[in-house]
């Protein structure tokens, strides 16, 4: 459905990257338009990559790769349509096919768009070194201006700005915006490397080579995130450039202006409406005063610090125009530079002073006498200050040297040797208690000192156990899906012949229904048929006819007979015969035609008909049941 007038209005680069991102996810046919011509690019990329790792000709993957992205320009075209559609088309609801018609009109203009971005974007980049990713941003609405045809594709990226206008602002931070491609690209590895450990322990399938082909350490797995990153984000890009354009066309035209006064109140002559008309000329008039009044003065804003080097060169420019340049020269504003920055401020003062002496009263004997003075002045000063900061180095480095760390430590006297402390004799009781120890140690200790080796190794490693647990469950679901296969063609082949139990309907409950084709014996409507063309009423006897194949089939059990059922229900469902069917199905159209169409009947017709009915008619032999 397309979008209202009043909500065509200027958007941010957020709130037009959120309008983007709702209808991609509410719409699948921008995703219909888009993902083939990733999917080929991804695939194409892949191609060439193998070819190259493996040293093959890259020729062929090359033109894959052209070939597939010529591809994805096509689908960003019919996608912009798409979504132009969407927004502005005067049809409720867009289709697929109708903008890839309306990309298939363009493709000549679609294909030198292709080339043209291709060659502007590579070149763009090497020559900035990347930065032209975050300054150019017109040749993002390249596919979408193409398909408006408002300027040759050969100039595409002066068409794209000119329609974007105002909106050039909001279309480069759409693309800053962008940049959460890499979010996607690490979100994709996570989430994969997630599924294969999910794989390794659930089912217990060794996935080393997966694994190892999904790191980061591998080139092709680098080129399979980004392309398929790229290919995801296609929608959002087709999404957001129609978008911009939309959005660059209000800024120009003032749709939004034009959406406001449409929603104004239709003129009227009656003079309620007149003097309502005054007074809201006069609340508007008092509105535009009350605006026209200045508003209070709000507090000044802090003064900015002073530059150094600016103040600086404004005393070395007005040296330079008196002519006091011995005054600048070499070591002459050393203190000049060595004041700390407290007295920044009264630096940039002293140069104003002079500014005005030199420029404004013209008079430079005046300045040359100030900054001669000035000059002294902040020699005394820079030494003053250099005194007080020697100084209070001096106290700084007096008091990290009264640390107790930087003091001298008073060597210790040596200590005397102790004594050693001769350990008193052992009882009788301890000298037991280790005897008994030793002997129970040595009872206790086996005879054969060297260990026996234990084979513990499997013969199988836990991957190859895993795989061969695989193997049997495959083979054994193939075995189930065998047996089920054959009993399924053992029961159709055991229904195709006639049923020795069929479903009959009570004679005395058809008695006030003559038109069931359970009401008569399939000879008895065959009977009925026969006299009806004798009659001349072909149509009728057709009619009959078919009954009677009804009510044959519903015996022999190929039909379960039903009212409320078609004769194409009877066909879908037959169980007879097969080569009942083939005929069946003819005389089913016959009948439809003759009946329900109304196509005239005449002898030579109802013979032909009769003449396929009655190998039907025909009761099928009785076979005898199983252990009769």
């Amino acid at each position: 459905m397309a979008v209202s007038a009043l909500e065509l209005r200027p958007r941010g680069p957020v709130a037009l990257m959120d309008a983007a991102l709702r209808l991609c996810a509410r719409d699948t046919g921008v995703w219909a338009l888009t993902l083939p011509g990733g999917a080929a690019v991804v695939a194409a990329l892949l191609h060439l990559l193998d070819a190259v790792d493996h040293g093959r000709s890259p020729t062929l993957p090359a033109l894959y790769v052209t070939l597939a992205w010529f591809l994805r320009g096509v689908g960003q075209g019919a996608a912009c349509h798409y979504v132009q559609e969407v927004l502005l088309g005067a049809k409720a609801e867009p289709s697929v096919r109708q903008s890839l018609r309306a990309a298939l009109a363009r493709l000549p203009s679609l294909f030198i768009a292709v080339a043209y971005l291709a060659f502007f974007n590579v070149l763009t980049l090497t020559f900035s070194l990347g930065i032209a990713t975050m300054l150019l941003s017109a040749q993002g609405v390249g596919y979408a201006a193409t398909m408006q045809g408002r300027g040759s594709p050969l100039k595409l990226y002066a068409v794209g700005s000119r329609l974007l206008g105002p909106s050039r602002g909001t279309a480069t931070a759409v693309r800053w915006l962008m940049g959460i491609q890499v979010l996607g690209v690490f979100n994709l590895h996570v989430g994969l490397n997630f599924l294969l450990y999910l794989g390794r322990q659930l089912v217990g399938i060794d996935l080393t080579f997966a694994e190892r082909f999904a790191s980061l350490d591998n080139p092709p797995w680098l080129v399979f995130l980004a392309a398929t990153t790229f290919a995801l984000f296609e929608p959002l890009r087709a999404a957001t450039a129609t978008l911009l354009l939309v959005d660059g066309r209000v800024r120009q035209e003032g749709l939004d202006l034009l959406a406001a006064v449409q929603q104004l109140p239709a003129r009227s002559t009656k003079p309620g409406a007149l003097a309502s008309k005054g007074v809201a000329a006069a609340l508007l008039l008092a509105t535009g005063l009350l605006l026209a009044v200045p508003a209070p003065a709000q507090a000044a804003p802090e003064a900015a610090p002073v530059d150094r080097k600016a103040v600086r060169a404004r005393l070395v420019k007005v040296a330079t125009e008196c002519e006091l340049p011995e005054q600048v020269e070499g070591p002459a504003l050393r203190d000049f530079d060595a004041l700390d920055a407290r007295e920044t401020a009264k630096l940039e003062r002293f140069v104003r002073r002079l500014e005005q002496q030199a420029f404004d009263d013209e008079d430079c004997d005046s300045a040359a006498v100030t900054l001669e003075e000035g000059l002294a002045q902040v020699t005394a000063t820079a030494e003053a200050q250099a005194r007080a900061d020697a100084r209070a180095a001096t106290d700084r480095a007096r008091s990290i040297l009264a640390r107790p760390e930087f003091q001298e430590r008073q060597e210790k006297a040596p200590s005397e040797p102790k004594e050693e402390e001769v350990p008193p004799e052992a009882g009788w009781w301890r000298r037991f208690i280790d005897k008994l120890g030793a002997w129970l140690k040595d009872f206790f200790k086996r005879q054969d000192t060297q260990p026996r080796s234990r084979e513990t190794a499997l013969p199988l490693s836990g991957g190859a156990a895993a795989d061969i647990l695989v193997v049997i469950l495959i083979a054994l679901t193939l075995a189930v899906l065998g047996v089920v296969l054959v009993s399924v063609l053992r029961r159709k082949r055991g229904d195709s012949g006639p049923a020795l139990d069929v479903r009959t309907v009570d004679a005395a409950a058809l008695a006030d229904h003559p038109d069931h084709a359970l009401s008569r014996p399939p000879e008895g409507w065959a009977h009925l048929a026969d006299a009806l063309a004798a009659k001349g009423e072909y149509r009728e006897a057709v009619r009959n006819l078919y009954l009677a194949l009804l009510s044959r089939l519903h015996r022999d059990g190929a039909i379960h007979y039903d009212e409320t059922l078609s004769n194409w229900d009877y066909l879908r469902a037959f169980r007879g015969r097969p080569e009942v069917k083939a005929p069946f199905r003819e005389l089913t159209r016959r009948f439809d035609f003759a009946w329900y169409g109304n196509v005239p009947v005449g002898a030579d017709g109802y013979t032909e008909f009769r003449a396929l009915t009655a190998p039907l008619l025909a009761a099928p032999p009785v076979q005898e049941a199983a252990g009769a």
